[in-house]
């Protein structure tokens, strides 16, 4: 079971360059996604079903071109789904900076179209996922009991909001660095406490989160409001985490000490990572780490997954 899957719908690519807001050329390659090629790693790599992330590009401010922007996107995915029932699934995304446009998404995508969870950046405009902003969003969906998948997307990482170190992609370092302080946020603002009936599921093994998880019981009396111990340590089994990237010699012992194995989910992160790191490295590697058990490797390559997302049992 794969939860890290961008989808960007080739029906959403014609719909988005007839409107002028796109320019497919101009677009990273891994936003032409194709039926065949998915399948391939997929049969390669012995994934039976990918949950999929609707993808959006480019920079509409208009409501109504939004919303219809995400009608056709979320409609690809479910048309997918429907001729492919057993190898797909998708969340429906929800919008960190326009509360009506992610209800309305939620009804449609979930509601009408049976998206078993949501996705949502960590951070819009650096308002951060948890921000008392976001609480009526964060009230529906618990209200859901909803999954809610993450993902960090155009980060500012540098002076005045450019560029970070020079040369180097911000998936490489700031990517994580974002999602580690969106889950500070969620943390230091109690939301699980809050909204309890919320599963958020953290990318490329929780970003710096299991590294410095000591570092933040111990200066947490620094944070406004202040972060108890006992409340770090309790986030870090609530949290699911998936295996985008980190699963590595030095990577695993350090998140398998510091959260509960049966909250890590395997992820591919395909296709912005190429085929062929997945199927010849990252897969291998994972089912070969000394450090994870059989048990625990059955449970991260499927068990986990059933069991958070119980609608994945078509496949």
């Amino acid at each position: 079971m794969d939860v890290h899957h961008h989808f960007t719908a080739p029906a959403w690519l014609d719909w988005a360059e007839e409107r002028g807001v796109v320019n497919r050329e101009r677009l990273p390659w891994w936003t032409r996604w194709d039926l065949n090629a998915a399948l391939e790693v997929m049969d390669k790599t012995g994934i039976g079903t990918s949950v999929m992330t609707v993808a959006m590009l480019g920079r509409l401010r208009d409501r109504t071109e939004r919303q219809e922007s995400a009608r056709v996107a979320l409609r690809a995915a479910a048309d997918l789904v429907e001729s492919h029932p057993a190898r797909f699934a998708f969340f429906a995304p929800v919008f960190l900076d326009d509360l009506e446009l992610s209800t309305w998404s939620l009804r449609y995508g979930l509601d009408e179209l049976g998206a078993v969870g949501v996705s949502t950046r960590t951070s819009m405009d650096g308002v951060y996922l948890g921000d008392d902003s976001h609480d009526s969003l964060l009230k529906e969906l618990n209200d859901r009991s909803a999954v809610v998948s993450t993902h960090p997307m155009e980060v500012q990482a540098g002076k005045d909001g450019g560029a970070g170190l020079p040369g180097m992609p911000p998936f490489v370092c700031d990517f994580l660095m974002d999602t580690t302080r969106a889950a500070v946020n969620l943390i230091k603002n109690g939301t699980l406490d809050r909204y309890p009936n919320l599963t958020f599921i953290l990318p490329h093994g929780g970003g710096f989160l299991p590294y410095i998880a000591t570092r933040l019981e111990l200066f947490g009396g620094h944070f406004t409001p202040e972060i108890e111990p006992g409340r770090v340590r309790d986030y870090l089994h609530r949290f699911y985490f998936d295996t985008a990237g980190p699963m590595s010699p030095s990577s695993t012992p350090t998140l398998l000490a510091t959260v509960d194995p049966s909250r890590i989910l395997f992820g591919t992160d395909w296709p912005p990572t190429p085929a062929h790191v997945i199927t010849d490295i990252a897969a291998p590697a994972l089912d070969s780490d000394p450090v994870i058990s059989d048990q625990q490797l059955r449970g991260i390559n499927r068990g986990n997954a059933m069991r958070l997302m119980p609608a994945l049992a078509r496949s």
